[in-house]
């Protein structure tokens, strides 16, 4: 067992018991946070962020229910289409791929890359 004579943190001397590692509880969270940072980000919490990000993104641009925007637009905000949580095919065939409550679909305008944006209704049940 390894003991220490001053705090991890900021470097005090230790007072108390023998196998104290830190003088307060402040230096202790100061501590767990420095270690935090300097980890890598777990992938479930990239994902978690991604799909947060997104499913705002949506909402933001959605107001309405259903709508069109340039593709551009939401790119530039931090989108990211490969992060989704299901998908609908339509009677047509088309797939809309969903952030939870809300789609999206890439289509092509003009040459110009657009997404529709629509909400999960109620008949859209599987």
């Amino acid at each position: 067992m390894k003991f220490y004579n001053e705090c991890l943190y900021c470097n005090k001397e230790l007072k108390g018991r023998i196998d104290k590692k830190f003088c307060d509880p402040q230096c202790k969270s100061a501590y767990q946070y420095q270690q935090a940072k300097e980890q890598p980000e777990r992938f479930y919490n990239k994902v978690d962020n991604q799909l947060k990000l997104n499913r705002r993104l949506l909402k933001n641009f959605n107001k309405a229910g259903k709508a069109t925007i340039r593709a551009e637009q939401l790119l530039t905000q931090g989108f990211n289409p490969n992060f989704f949580t299901h998908y609908w095919k339509n009677t047509k065939g088309d797939v809309y791929l969903f952030v939870y409550e809300y789609g999206f679909m890439k289509r092509a305008e003009h040459n110009i890359d657009k997404y529709i944006l629509i909400q999960w209704q109620d008949y859209m049940v599987k």
